[in-house]
């Protein structure tokens, strides 16, 4: 997957503690999945937004922890479609702590609602 991730907002706590961060993510049209994912109709893989949620808590770590590591995906909800083009605007809230973290996002494209995904990451704590 050649798509980049951009920090919109670093991991931080809220007025109410919450810790959350926010990044873009461009689908590039010239996405290798595309031409058999459907050829005629090109969908973004689910697998692939997933990923951009990965690569997007890799590089909005919560404040305190250090070398992140995925460990699970805990669960994936797919609301419509991406498309070749569309900018990701993914929205990260982490929770946990002494080395054991979750980050939910919500993943929205222009139209809308695009997926939420859940991850568990392990993090040594600094």
């Amino acid at each position: 997957m050649a798509a980049r991730v951009e920090v919109v907002r670093p991991a931080a706590a809220d007025d109410r503690g919450t810790v959350r961060a926010a990044t873009a993510v461009t689908v590039g049209e010239d996405e290798a999945v595309f031409p058999g994912h459907y050829p005629g109709f090109p969908i973004f893989p689910g697998v692939c937004v997933i990923e951009c949620v990965h690569l997007s808590g890799l590089r909005t770590p919560p404040p305190g922890s250090a070398g992140l590591e995925l460990v699970a995906v805990e669960s994936t909800r797919f609301l419509s479609p991406v498309f070749p083009g569309d900018r990701l605007a993914v929205d990260l809230v982490w929770t946990g702590g002494s080395g054991v973290w979750k980050c939910a996002a919500k993943v929205a494209t222009e139209r809308g609602a695009a997926a939420q995904v859940r991850l568990r990451f392990t993090a040594e704590e600094g």
